[in-house]
């Protein structure tokens, strides 16, 4: 059937058939279709069959919606009689959707006569994409399998995303079928346990009592290709995973070959002897996550690089967040990354002021804007930080609402949903769920007409402030690269030695065998800032000073 070129020139009429009187689905589907450029009409509640036929014939719509919240059975006897009234008009092109209940919707597909309808579970966005497109919905085997086909198919919608994996492979599989079904996730992220994150390939080296730690106690590439298939239903969500702390490329294969692994998490600082979750020394950590990036580069797979809000997990200054999120970036294209997944964690660390964070997220942009060009990209993925939340889970659910609207100052092209749940307790298939509709309720409401929330002065101002602050640190770097080198930001020995004097630092590395672990931070006035043994602000400049100066003390000078 041949589509209109434009939805400008679009009608849409819409009714309710028969005796139903439920008017406010169709009422607001109207108001989406207007917003998508549509001209509409609404006949209004409980119009005849002799009614609708004689106002499509008048006014000749291009699209007739029509929505019937009664009986099922009552619906297919409506239909019998319509149907065959306004075969000519289908003929002529006339286009019919449907809105209302589940099992009303299945006796419109049985019709045949339907191009596509909008059930019980549908969101505003399912309806929004429909009238956009103007051709009827894809179905859910359909959908783009890779995440930039995936993000550019949902647009202007952020795809949404949830780290996900049950105390068991059995539970897992189940809840993730249960997940692709509901279709409220683009992106399931499984998290194995912390024994299959460092000796997935080593299990005599696993502690069984640990088995279920923090998340899906994978042990065999059959249970991958198991959770993997459970999401074969649904919406058909993309399935991500984790890199693992070692035999970072043996796992990397084995992701891509089991679950289609949408995109790598691979970082440049971590995973190593600074957070504890491997012994890798850290030029040797470094030098292996830069293979993996180039690795994933040469295979046309994405990459995130987490390495910023690692940094305020630990409560580094924001200095120190941002210049780590543009060396993550920057090492990112380095090796060959075409699609870089910037990750921008809100609320890190817990505490810091809605304004400052905003500021800070903006300034980690203004840094790597330079770096993007026809052969490198940045897509930006937003969450809530897992540290932030309240036990109370009422409280909760309208902490993670409120962080999801400052989120969306950013168009984020993925939302990272981090359930409610976390600070009482690990989250449940059930919690995932509600999680995802939540948050998406916020999106629906917000995204058609957010207003612009950068342009406040402490927002400016503090934007600004980082951005030079960083450029401190970056600069710094130069001076800390042996003789010789040409790219200190992406030279492994370089990278290190800024860890070992301070230049990247965090207060809880302090004690750290791989790092100096020596400064002190505070939130003044919402943002974390270097500050002295007295509580006093130390200015970046004169923190990066004593950083470099220790440094020719440890390496000489170079």
């Amino acid at each position: 059937m041949a589509q209109p070129t434009s939805s400008q020139s679009n009608k849409l009429l819409a009714t309710c058939l028969g005796d139903c009187v439920h008017v406010a689905g169709v009422r607001r589907f109207v108001s989406v279709a207007e917003e998508a450029g549509y001209t509409t009409r609404f006949l209004g509640a409980a119009q005849p069959i002799a009614a609708i036929v004689d106002a499509v014939r008048e006014w000749q719509p291009d699209v007739l919606a029509i929505s019937y919240r009664l009986t099922p059975e009552a619906l297919e006897r409506l239909l019998a009689e319509l149907l065959p009234q306004l075969e000519a008009e289908r003929q002529r092109g006339l286009r019919l959707v449907f809105g209302g209940p589940d099992p009303n919707c299945l006796v419109v597909e049985r019709s045949g006569a339907f191009e596509a309808s909008f059930g019980s579970a549908t969101d505003e966005v399912a309806c929004r994409m429909y009238l956009s497109s103007q051709e009827a919905p894809a179905p859910p085997s359909s959908l783009p399998q890779d995440l930039v086909g995936r993000i550019k198919a949902k647009a202007p919608w952020p795809l949404l995303r949830h780290h996900y994996g049950q105390p068991t492979v059995d539970d897992t599989v189940a809840g993730a079928e249960t997940i692709a079904e509901m279709g409220v996730l683009d992106v399931i992220s499984l998290g194995p346990d912390q024994n299959a994150q460092a000796s997935f390939f080593r299990p005599e080296e696993m502690d069984p009592n640990q088995d279920g730690a923090g998340g899906v106690p994978v042990r065999s590439e059959d249970d991958f290709r198991r959770i993997y298939q459970a999401t074969r239903t649904g919406n058909h969500p993309l399935v991500r995973c984790y890199s693992g702390t070692r035999d970072v490329l043996r796992m990397a294969e084995l992701l891509n070959r089991t679950i289609n692994n949408a995109w790598a998490a691979i970082p440049l600082f971590w995973y190593n002897i600074l957070d504890r979750r491997s012994d890798r020394p850290l030029r040797q950590s470094i030098e292996e996550s830069q293979v993996a990036m180039c690795w994933h580069a040469e295979r046309g797979v994405p990459v995130e690089v987490n390495d910023s809000h690692q940094w305020s997990l630990r409560s580094a200054p924001d200095s120190v967040a941002a210049a780590s999120f543009f060396l993550a970036a920057y090492n990112a294209k380095n090796q060959g990354v075409k699609d870089y997944v910037g990750q921008f964690m809100f609320n890190t660390p817990a505490g810091t002021g809605a304004d400052m964070d905003l500021a800070k997220m903006l300034a980690k942009i203004d840094l790597t804007d330079d770096l993007c060009d026809e052969h490198f990209s940045i897509w930006r993925q937003t969450r809530t930080g897992l540290t932030s939340y309240p036990a109370d889970m009422h409280q909760a659910m309208g902490h993670m609402g409120g962080t999801i609207a400052m989120q969306l100052a950013l168009s984020p092209h993925i939302v990272h949903v981090v359930s409610y749940s976390e600070a009482n307790h690990a989250a449940t298939t059930e919690d995932v769920i509600a999680s995802a509709k939540i948050a998406q309720g916020v999106i629906n409401v917000l995204l058609p007409g957010l207003p612009d929330m950068s342009i406040g002065n402490r927002v400016r101002e503090r934007r600004s402030e980082i951005v030079g602050d960083a450029r401190l640190i970056l600069a710094a770097m130069r001076e800390l690269a042996p003789a010789g080198c040409a790219d200190p930001w992406s030279d492994p020995e370089t990278l290190a030695r800024a860890v070992e004097c301070g230049l990247m630092d965090a207060p809880d590395l302090a004690g750290n065998p791989g790092a100096r672990g020596t400064i002190l931070t505070s939130l003044v006035d919402g943002a974390c800032r270097t500050v002295d043994a007295n509580g006093l602000p130390v200015t970046e400049s004169r923190r990066v000073a004593e950083a470099l100066e220790y440094a020719r003390s440890k390496f000489g000078r170079s």
